[in-house]
Formats: structure tokens, C-alpha cells, sequence
């Protein structure tokens, strides 16, 4: 008799979202939510900020995806693709050891944008685009949502989580 697996489906996250200090200013601005509390209960939430991991210091140059070269910059001129690449791909790397078909990632990131992302100008403008995590998660079949999506994130975790 084989038993069905009772794993709950985990959840990439922006670790700033849970308070950690990664942002490039250095700012904490935890997210507050009752559906992020409930996951974190649950076990769900693996956090991770791919600037971060790939060795980026706190504090940090704000940095953005120059729209026609695709590199990302600095607002000091300094290319730091190589630091997001490497950021990218260990997200993908944890989502393969936990099994994750979700992400929650921060909107406007160079990095996590799902969205969104600045224009590259270092005018404060948005443009319609996605961070460099995002779009390789993305390419191999991860949903990454933002904090402005977590209801349709949850519909879904509730609809495959055998424990609801």
C-alpha cells in the first residue's frame, strides 16, 4: 500500500520580506501579513535574497537592469550581472532541493520583480518587466508571485495542499 506523500508545498521568499536586513539601503521592512505568518507556522517559507547569497554587501549601491544593454548597474556605473546571476541561480538551486513550484518575491527587484522593474534610468520610473531571479525561475517552471499577489498564491497552495 503506498502512502500519499503529506508534504506541504514550500514557498521561495524574499528573506526581506520576513525582516531580515538585505535590502541595498539597509532598511528592515518586514512584510506584515497573516497569511505570511500562517505559512511561516506551517514550515512553508524558504528565504532566501539572491543580491545577498551571491555576496552583495549591506548596504549597497542601488542598482537596475539597463534596458539596452541588459546588464545591471549600479547608479555608480558598476556592472554587477555576475553578483544577480549568481543570486539567480542559487534561488533555482533551492527550489530544486525543496521541491518549490512557488516563489514570493519582492516586485520592482532587479532581482525578484514579477511585475515590475525600474527603468534602468535611476528616475524612480517602472517599467513593465521582471527581475533577473524571476525570469530564470520562471524558465524552469516556477510561479513566482509578489506582495501584491499572495491571495492568488494562497488559492492555489490551498488547492494543492492535501492538508486543507
Amino acid at each position: 500500500m503506498k502512502i500519499k506523500d503529506k508534504s506541504i508545498e514550500k514557498i521561495l521568499i524574499s528573506a526581506c520580506f520576513l525582516g531580515e536586513r538585505v535590502r541595498y539601503n539597509g532598511i528592515v521592512q518586514r512584510l506584515s501579513s497573516q497569511l505570511l505568518q500562517q505559512w511561516k507556522t506551517q514550515g512553508r517559507l524558504i528565504a532566501i535574497c539572491p543580491e545577498v547569497i551571491s555576496g552583495l554587501p549591506v548596504p549597497r549601491p542601488p542598482a537596475e537592469i539597463n534596458q539596452s544593454t541588459k546588464k545591471i548597474m549600479t547608479i555608480e556605473s558598476v556592472d554587477v550581472t555576475e553578483h544577480f546571476t549568481q543570486g539567480a541561480h542559487q534561488a533555482l538551486l533551492l527550489c530544486k532541493q525543496h521541491n518549490i513550484k512557488f516563489a514570493l518575491l519582492k516586485e520592482s527587484s532587479p532581482s525578484c520583480g514579477s511585475n515590475t522593474i525600474y527603468d534602468g534610468t535611476f528616475s524612480q520610473k517602472k517599467i513593465n518587466g521582471e527581475g533577473m531571479t524571476t525570469a530564470l525561475l520562471r524558465e524552469h517552471g516556477i510561479q513566482v508571485f509578489c506582495e501584491n499577489s499572495m491571495k492568488a498564491l494562497a488559492d492555489l497552495i490551498n488547492i494543492d495542499d492535501p492538508t486543507h
